[in-house]
Parts: structure tokens; sequence; C-alpha cells
């Protein structure tokens, strides 16, 4: 049982799964392939990953150039901020930005489909962070765009100082990437 709601950008949805709890604890389901497809998204998800990182971490913002992937993405511990930025050509929210708080307490999950860069920033001293792609990684076929692009204007939380890779530090701008899917 899953609650879906869509995001002022067409495609990006929160879900919010129902949380069965006592005083011994809860239960959820995190993925039911039959509730998703009745909610009109039909992905095959074929991977399945998982990063920690430490307060600070931006990771992003990434896609894939020829192998795009879909990811459903959720906290298991801790709390992130979620960022998808929309990249696809004929959209009229390219390059337009939408962004959720999610945590291990909250339970929201993000569903980005294909044709999104996306990224995250982690708020609470660690977190750990899963996701679901509806396409295998290749690591050859990796791009991004700049975490701090003035024309994507993400708004990322300002009183935490990010803490990026060095790859992430070099990520052109979207301008300069010309990407679109």
């Amino acid at each position: 049982m899953f609650t879906f709601k869509e995001t002022k950008i067409k495609d990006v949805y929160v879900i919010e799964p129902k949380v069965f709890g006592d005083n011994r604890g809860y239960f959820m389901e995190t993925y039911k392939k039959e509730d998703f497809d009745n909610a009109g998204l039909k992905y095959n998800f074929v991977q399945d990953n998982q990063s920690k990182s430490k307060k600070g971490v931006l990771r992003g913002l990434h896609y894939q150039k020829n192998f795009p992937q879909a990811k459903l993405v959720r906290v298991i511990s801790g709390e992130v901020f979620d960022v998808a930025v929309d990249l696809r050509k004929d959209s009229p929210t390219y390059g337009q930005w939408v962004g959720e708080i999610l945590t291990s307490e909250n339970k929201k999950m993000l569903m980005i489909p294909r044709g999104f860069a996306h990224g995250f920033m982690v708020l609470s001293e660690t977190a750990e962070f899963t996701y679901k792609c509806d396409e295998v990684y290749h690591p050859e076929d990796e791009g991004g765009i700049m975490w701090n692009d003035p024309d994507v204007g993400v708004e990322w939380p300002s009183d935490i100082e990010p803490l990026l890779s060095e790859k992430d530090q070099k990520h052109p701008s979207l301008k300069e990437s010309k990407i679109s899917f």
C-alpha cells in the first residue's frame, strides 16, 4: 500500500509507504510491482545499490548518457536532501529541479524516471541511501552536471558545506554539457 504524489515535474513522484507499527517496531513494503504498475509506474528494476555517506557529502548531479536509469530512491538511516533535474529535451520543465527530504523516519521515496540527473546531500551525521535501477550501471557511460549550476538553481541546504568527490567538482554546467534525453 502506497501513496503516490506527483511533484511539480511530470513523472517524478514522492511515494509514501503504508507503515504498520506497534510497540515492537514496524513493518512496511518498500516496493510492490503490482501497486507501482497500477499507479502507472511500470519499471523493470534490475539492480539495487546502497551507499553510506557522512554529513555534507553531496553526490551528483549524475546521469547515464546512453543507458539512462530510472531510480526509486530511499533512505534507510539518516537524512538526505534528494534532487532530480529534468534533462528531457521535449519536456516543458527541461532544466528544472525537484527536491525532497528523505529520512529513515518519514520513509518517503522518490521515483525518478529516465532522463534526469540525480544527486543528494547528507543532512544527518551519516546516511545510508538505497536505490533500485531499471538499467545496470555502466561506469564508462557516466555523466554529470555541476551541483551548483546557476541556470538550474538547486536550493541546497545553505548551512552545510558540501563535500564533493574530485569527479563531482569537475562536472560542466547544463549548457556546457548540452545533454538531453
